[in-house]
Formats: C-alpha cells, sequence, structure tokens
C-alpha cells in the first residue's frame, strides 16, 4: 500500500457529515485486501480483520470519515446560496475562501464564499465581527432560476472546502484539507496493514465511523455493532504550536503524536494510557502528552458504551484544524501508526482486564 497515496486521496475526497460516501469508496479500495468489509445505513465502514477469529478480546481501531464542511439552507433571489456550518467553524476561518457544491447531478460546482465588500461597509460594520449567518456562496449565477435549472443546485446540497493536497519531500510535511480526520482514517489501514500477518492475542475491527463533527453520532453505532473490549482513536488534533510555547504547546507538528489525558468529553484511562506511554518509550517513539479542557473525539462515546471500554487517542498533530488549509507531518502519522501497532501487538486478555 503507497500510504502517502492513500492519504492524497483521502485529503482530496469529499465528505461533509452525511455525505461521506466519496470516502468510503477509498477504504474500500485501500482496504480490501487487508479485511472484510461491511457497511451500515449511517455510512460507518467497518474493517474486520481477516485473521480473526471470533475469540478473543475486540480491540477497535477508529478514525471518522467526515470532514468540517456545510450546508446549502436556502437560495437568495440574486442566485446567491444561504448556508449553515457543519462542524466546528470559526467564522473569520470562512469568509473569502473557494468553495465546491454538489449538485443534483452530482457535479461539484466551484464557488466563493462571500461578505459584504467593504466599499459598501459603514465605519461600524468594518469593525463587527463577522457572522456565517451574514456570509453567501456565490457560483456565478444571477438567479435563483439560473441556480436551480443551471447548475442544478438544491437546497440541502452539501459544501465542502476547495483545496487540492500537496506535499514538501523535505520535511515530509503535507498541506491539505480534512486531515481531521481522513489523516485518522489513513491510520486505521495503515495499523491493519502492519498487524495482516502477525499473531495476536486479540481480534482487530477497524472502522471509519461518520459525522463526528456533529456530535460523534457514527460512533455510538459503531460501538454499539462492534462491542469492543478495548479502543484506540485516531484523530487529527489540532496542533498549538504556531500559538503556544513552553509548556503550554502540548501538539506541536514534527514530534510525533499525541496522548490526551483529557478533554471536554473523556478522562482517558489512566492503565491504558500509561500502558500505551510506556510502550512508547520501551521503542523510542517520540510521543507527546496532553490535558485539554475542551474539544472531544470518539473516544467520548465509545469509553461509556457496552459497559464501558478503556480508550486512548493517539493524535496526530494538524495545524489550523476546521479550516480550509491544514498541514500536516508525514513523519507524525507513521509514528502513530506504529505507536498503535506495537499496542495491538502486545494486548492480551489478561492485560485489558487490568485496565
Amino acid at each position: 500500500m503507497n500510504r502517502l497515496k492513500m492519504i492524497e486521496e483521502l485529503s482530496n475526497a469529499y465528505g461533509a457529515p452525511g455525505f461521506e460516501d466519496e470516502v468510503l469508496l477509498l477504504g474500500r479500495k485501500y482496504g480490501d485486501e487487508l479485511a472484510d468489509i461491511k457497511e451500515d445505513s449511517l455510512r460507518n465502514l467497518y474493517f474486520y480483520r481477516k485473521a480473526n477469529t471470533g475469540k478473543k478480546p475486540v480491540i477497535l481501531l477508529d478514525g471518522h470519515s467526515d470532514e468540517c464542511a456545510f450546508m446549502v439552507s436556502a437560495i437568495k433571489p440574486n442566485g446567491t446560496l444561504k448556508f449553515v456550518p457543519l462542524g466546528g467553524w470559526s467564522a473569520n476561518n470562512v469568509s473569502a475562501h473557494k468553495v465546491l457544491v454538489r449538485n443534483d447531478e452530482g457535479k461539484w460546482i466551484s464557488g466563493i464564499v462571500a461578505a459584504k465588500p467593504v466599499h459598501f461597509m459603514t465605519a461600524n460594520e468594518r469593525n463587527q465581527p463577522l457572522s456565517i449567518s451574514d456570509m453567501v456562496i456565490d457560483v456565478g449565477a444571477t438567479s435563483q432560476q439560473e441556480v436551480e435549472e443551471v447548475f442544478k443546485i438544491r437546497m440541502a446540497a452539501p459544501i465542502v472546502p476547495d483545496v487540492t493536497w500537496e506535499y514538501n519531500e523535505n520535511n515530509k510535511v503535507m498541506l491539505g484539507k480534512a486531515f481531521d480526520n481522513r489523516i485518522g482514517c489513513a491510520a486505521v489501514l495503515g495499523t491493519l496493514e502492519n498487524v495482516k500477518d502477525s499473531e495476536l492475542a486479540v481480534d482487530v475491527v477497524g472502522s471509519w465511523s461518520v459525522q463526528e463533527e456533529i456530535g460523534a453520532r457514527g460512533a455510538v453505532t459503531v460501538a454499539n455493532t462492534v462491542q469492543p473490549d478495548i479502543a484506540i482513536v485516531f484523530e487529527g488534533c489540532p496542533a498549538d504550536d504556531t500559538f503556544a510555547s513552553g509548556c503550554d504547546c502540548q501538539t506541536a507538528m514534527q514530534k510525533g503524536p499525541m496522548l490526551r489525558h483529557m478533554d471536554m468529553k473523556m478522562i482517558t484511562n489512566p492503565r491504558f494510557q500509561r500502558f500505551a506511554l510506556n510502550l512508547a518509550k520501551k521503542h523510542g517513539i517520540d510521543v507527546q502528552e496532553a490535558v485539554r479542557s475542551g474539544g472531544s473525539t470518539n473516544g467520548a462515546p465509545i469509553h461509556t458504551s457496552n459497559h464501558s471500554v478503556p480508550v486512548i487517542v493517539i493524535g496526530i498533530p494538524v495545524r489550523y484544524a476546521h479550516s480550509h488549509h491544514c498541514f500536516c507531518s508525514y513523519a507524525d502519522y507513521e509514528k502513530g501508526v506504529e505507536l498503535a501497532t506495537e499496542i495491538v501487538k502486545e494486548l492480551n486478555e489478561e492485560i485489558i482486564k487490568g485496565f
């Protein structure tokens, strides 16, 4: 498997929450030789390792397939589109960017997120904070009729950032969209590939869960379906190294994956967390630790499911997550997969019960 190519295709794929179908096609493309693949009506994708016995403890490897996006909420008489956010957007990161709107025929139409030009603003308007509710998307139409009959765009059409993946070979840094959390999806398959021929004391199930950005909805169904005994959640986590320094910087790019001890919705199982940190030290894998008071991951619904599940989050640092353009280090991805691989190889029923 060419993992760099896989990440490129995953980043470039369009997958707004609820519309992850294009991403799932890549899961089937790259995961077919690694696992038996199943899908549910929410579009969660499941990867059951071919060597599973059905008689061992189950470890779930999860990454969510959706990305922060938008949805058309109305078409104005002048041909511009009102829209609502799907996921946690800051209004400051939205205006003046290119987007793509999917029409009824499945074609992607280019558009620009527009706000009132500065030429027409009053002095008070120039100093007011931006609001997504005041923005529109312009696809180059001049009327509602043109939008519907020529562009064939309807209400509830999904909208995604228009960004093309790039790679800097000198420092192994990728630029693109949707690393939150296509990098996690790639980590699921990378780990499955690493343990493909290994003798394991656990059965392994991967999942690409949907709709994480609007409330971790897919992971609820995944947890109920797989009923794991233990889980690793891969996440493209926000990097803070361009905003914080010293002890306040806990998620720097190029310093390995981040293992968070807590966030807004989960206190990480401390025994499983220590097990993972000790393994990283044993194998010389660079990792970072963080305590976060905000944010959450699919770990939240998984760790409280099925009478409780020990969960850790392996976060791959992503600069400028939840915006159109992001940076992510391929080396950080590799180290995250390496750590997950060592965890899977080391786990057995006795160790899991000790968590």
